[in-house]
């Protein structure tokens, strides 16, 4: 598509005052857990601030359930992922003593898609101003794909003045012609819009769609990290997504949909137990590393049939000959995508595991061998208020969201009358009482 009008954008998140704090609600719908967070952002000075960042961070009231009517990040069941996403928005509104009335949202579903687009616009006689870099930034958002794709960002990756590529901010500057190169961000529509019905069902309104390996990426990594290039894989239970940063920006992202589950999966049907009962052989004594101890250990599991069946004791050498094939499988496809993307010289030696999955035993020495690159967990930075169960890799991207404010000035904000959404929601009167609401 190449008209404007044609396009459909997902809903956008608009800049965050400069002088003033803001209460924000995130909600990070997964296949394992659904987690909401309310926190206030409040202005800071540079110096105390993570780089990067322009408001500290104070969270206000949490909540998380077990997700349920959710595989692979896509909504299989509407009564019941609205149930679960209802569940853990009130809880959370009671320990913040605040009713939320709209959401940012994390989105792993929908075949996640990023594509790199150039655009350029002749200029006047005077220097580079805030309208021209719209009006390029607009020219590149309306890319798409394909038909019955929307797009989720439009983030710019660098601006050219005369063909002179590389530069982070034309403002002022002369010349005739801006470019920028931008990376287009689309999701398939249907996905997508089941996610926002399991919202809206709850009497909630989503503010801003966040992909989930952008908002982990924001979450995990720090400055220098950023800047000369890495790799951020977040491994969920459903999902395995990937972000790639370089010059302090995201400039690729993709997803698989297969992630811890189908690890805890395969030891459910090689032990012949059940799925909860898999899990936790996974999470207490699994390992995607052999030791030499491991035919010595043993470690009981649970029958099918709990009234009948006796448990049996195998060793847990036989556990991590189920667990490390489909760890490799998933971290080799990981590397193919690396390698796909075209930023693999870019990232260098540095890789970023977040996600529940990446706290695995012998995962992140695995990932070194099979990646061919030095690996560290990544948990949440520079939050306060979360407890210590909230601090690790899982709730990498619910923190993500929470960053996610600080940076969206960045993308192609449309005017309000073409912020519709999905199925044209939203209305131009709607959007200025909202932004009354908010302001007064």
């Amino acid at each position: 598509m190449s008209s404007n009008k044609n396009v459909i954008f997902l809903p956008r998140m608009r800049p965050l005052p400069n002088r003033r704090s803001v209460v924000v609600s995130v909600l990070d719908v997964g296949s394992t857990k659904v987690c909401c967070i309310i926190a206030k952002l409040v202005p800071g000075d540079e110096e105390d601030l993570m780089p990067g960042r322009s408001h500290g961070i104070e969270v206000l009231g949490y909540g998380y359930q077990a997700s349920a009517g959710i595989k692979s990040g896509v909504v299989v069941d509407m009564d019941q992922a609205e149930q679960a996403i209802r569940r853990a928005v009130d809880q959370a509104e009671r320990m913040a003593g605040v009713m939320v009335e709209t959401l940012l949202v994390t989105v792993s579903c929908g075949r996640l898609q990023s594509e790199i687009f150039s655009a350029t616009v002749p200029l006047g006689t005077e220097g580079v101003t805030e309208s021209d870099i719209q009006r390029v930034l607009a020219a590149g958002s309306t890319h798409t794909a394909t038909e019955g794709r929307a797009v989720m960002h439009a983030l710019p990756i660098s601006y050219g003045l005369d063909g002179n590529r590389g530069i982070r901010d034309p403002r002022g500057m002369m010349g005739r012609k801006l470019g920028v190169d931008i990376q287009v961000v689309s999701a398939e529509v249907p996905p997508v819009r089941n996610l926002e019905l399991c919202v809206e069902r709850g009497h909630l309104q989503v503010e801003s769609l966040v992909a989930t390996p952008y908002a982990a990426g924001l979450s995990t990594l720090v400055e220098d990290e950023i800047e000369l290039g890495v790799a951020c894989i977040d491994m969920g239970g459903g999902t395995t997504t990937l972000s790639i940063f370089v010059d302090g920006q995201m400039v690729h992202l993709d997803a698989l949909a297969i992630g811890g589950n189908h690890v805890t999966m395969d030891v459910a049907r090689a032990l012949s137990t059940r799925m909860h009962a898999a899990e936790r052989l996974k999470v207490l004594h699994g390992s995607a590393l052999p030791s030499a101890v491991d035919d010595r250990d043993f470690v009981q599991v649970p029958p099918v049939d709990m009234d009948g069946d006796l448990p049996t004791q195998i060793p847990r050498a036989m556990l991590t000959r189920v667990i490390r094939p489909r760890v490799e499988e998933i971290l080799e496809m990981v590397r193919d995508r690396i390698v796909a993307s075209g930023f693999a010289g870019r990232v260098g030696k540095r890789i970023v595991l977040t996600g529940g999955g990446s706290q695995l035993t012998g995962l992140s020495e695995t990932a070194r061998r099979i990646l061919g690159r030095n690996v560290r967990l990544g948990r949440p930075l520079g939050i306060s208020g979360l407890p210590e169960e909230a601090k690790g890799p899982a709730f990498s991207a619910a923190v993500g969201l929470l960053i996610y404010p600080q940076v969206a000035q960045i993308e192609q904000f449309e005017p309000r009358y073409q912020r519709r959404g999905l199925m044209g929601r939203g209305s131009y009167l709607a959007r200025v009482g909202q932004w009354i609401r908010e302001s007064f």
